[in-house]
């Protein structure tokens, strides 16, 4: 754990706040690669994943934003409204599910919204790397797009679409002109709402592109309970203790509330935090932290998310 010290709180756009972390010690911070987050302790009880938004070269500071989400459950809205400058936060060393392969020729990146957090280390990167790229920033209104005067001076600002729901129908995204045509070295990076990126997606495919050059992060899950979902039964190796999840529940809450001691953070299936190894029984997995071969092989298991096809889990606790 690390203890950062906020240096510069900004209002970036509605709803969003940029916030610039230092080491409250002055030492320089641990290194990053572009798509990085870090977790950040945002209250006790309260830790959220914040993707790392400058260059990948600096070692003085972090910088992420945090939209103010409506139906925060403390993360969002306790970053908005406690979190000032001045203000001492602990925060994990940065860890990245969302990779940035620099083995390929020329690069598309689609950011919806927030989704622009992930996608400014990436073009700092892929500048420094002399690599071929655009960046396709999309939102509803110029009033939502956080960090323009930052994109608009950056060394890559020539790099740079800016896209809006409401602005002239010639600056409007058309994702499909923008994919058309992909040669072998191309590579396509998204990030934003679920919707933005489903829409990415299917577009991407029409156009040809290929699953290993799609690349996506999702910051917000499906929901962990599902209608029809079935009571299930986990069962702790180390004492053969039963625990019994209801439809309603998930099997993190379960354990929690029986004292089982198991670290969590996103609860949504997407940082792998919790992850548990699984003895005997049939995930249904939910997460989208592992692959499929990883789903496939049916020994690891989220309990924050994911549920049971068999009656019983038998989990390595």
């Amino acid at each position: 754990m690390l203890e950062v010290r906020v240096a510069r709180k900004i209002a970036e756009a509605e709803g969003v706040c940029s916030f610039e972390l230092a080491a409250a010690n002055g030492a320089e911070l641990p290194p990053f690669t572009a798509g990085s987050h870090i977790d950040v302790h945002v209250a006790p009880g309260i830790v959220r994943q914040y993707s790392l938004c400058n260059s990948p070269h600096e070692r003085g500071r972090y910088l992420i934003a945090v939209l103010d989400e409506p139906a925060s459950r403390g993360g969002s809205r306790g970053m908005h409204a406690d979190v000032q400058e001045g203000s001492r936060l602990a925060i994990g060393a940065p860890r990245n599910l969302f990779d940035l392969d620099l083995g390929g020729d020329r690069y598309l990146l689609f950011a919806g919204g927030i989704g622009i957090t992930p996608m400014l280390a990436m073009a700092h990167s892929l500048l420094a790397a002399g690599k071929r790229f655009e960046l396709h920033y999309c939102g509803r209104s110029i009033e939502r797009l956080a960090f323009l005067g930052l994109l608009n001076e950056a060394p890559f600002a020539k790099h740079l679409r800016v896209h809006v729901d409401n602005g002239p129908v010639e600056q409007r995204l058309d994702a499909a002109q923008v994919l058309a045509l992909p040669a072998q070295g191309d590579q396509l990076y998204v990030c934003g709402p679920s919707g933005f990126m489903s829409h990415i997606q299917a577009t991407a495919k029409a156009s040809g592109w290929s699953d290993r050059q799609f690349h996506r992060e999702d910051f917000t899950a499906p929901p962990q309970v599902l209608e029809g979902d079935r009571a299930f039964e986990i069962e702790l190796s180390s004492s053969g203790r039963v625990l019994q999840v209801p439809a309603q529940k998930t099997a993190l809450e379960v354990l929690l509330a029986h004292g089982v001691a198991i670290e969590s953070a996103c609860e949504q299936g997407i940082c792998g935090t919790c992850i548990t190894r699984v003895l005997a029984g049939e995930p249904d997995h939910r997460d989208q932290y592992l692959d499929a071969a990883e789903h496939a092989r049916n020994d690891s298991f989220t309990p924050c998310c994911s549920r049971s096809r068999s009656p019983r889990l038998v989990l390595d606790l």
